[in-house]
């Protein structure tokens, strides 16, 4: 009997050491989103001014939805600049930026839109609710959706100018479809 536990455990500890490697290959880039061409979750938060801040009043624009956090260092740090700088471009031709902040503390997200010169609405994920239902792995993510509010990319890292410009781009050019 003491010989077979022997291997016994060995042998129970195998599939969990596959199951860990195999995950560790694995990048949550590569992971589709099930939302794309889906419509967006609809939510409703409130500023870190105090406004509101609904998903759904913003229908009939392009809305980059990006899920961001103060401590998201270095990628969050190098997508604000780049976020606020489009924000300021696109805006009049119809597109919105919203930020969430996810698993941060008030202070340090007040801070972190501050130091950034952030003048797009930017709000906290109390709850979580918004980033499980959007079904984000971590941070920084970016959603782009549609003027239906459909999310037709999910971008997973710092968005870069290209990206963001190309995106919004192909989205402003399409028609209802």
């Amino acid at each position: 009997m003491r010989r077979l536990w022997r291997w016994l455990i060995p042998l129970a500890v195998l599939p969990v050491l596959v199951l860990l490697a195999y995950g560790f290959r694995m990048s949550p880039r590569d992971i589709p989103s099930p939302l794309l061409d889906k419509p967006a979750p609809t939510f409703a938060l409130t500023t870190l001014e105090g406004a509101p801040l609904m998903l759904a009043a913003h229908r009939g624009k392009v809305v980059v939805l990006n899920f961001w956090a103060s401590w998201c260092y270095p990628g969050c740090y190098e997508e604000a600049p780049i976020l606020e700088k489009n924000w300021r471009a696109y805006r009049e031709r119809g597109v919105v930026v919203l930020g969430v902040a996810i698993q941060d503390r008030r202070e340090a997200a007040e801070k972190f839109v501050r130091d950034f010169g952030l003048t797009f609405p930017n709000a906290q994920d109390l709850t979580g609710t918004v980033s499980v239902d959007f079904g984000v792995y971590g941070v920084p993510e970016t959603f782009f959706l549609d003027r239906q509010g459909r999310i037709r990319v999910k971008h997973v890292s710092a968005v870069t100018d290209v990206v963001f410009r190309e995106t919004v781009e192909r989205l402003l050019a399409e028609t209802a479809r």
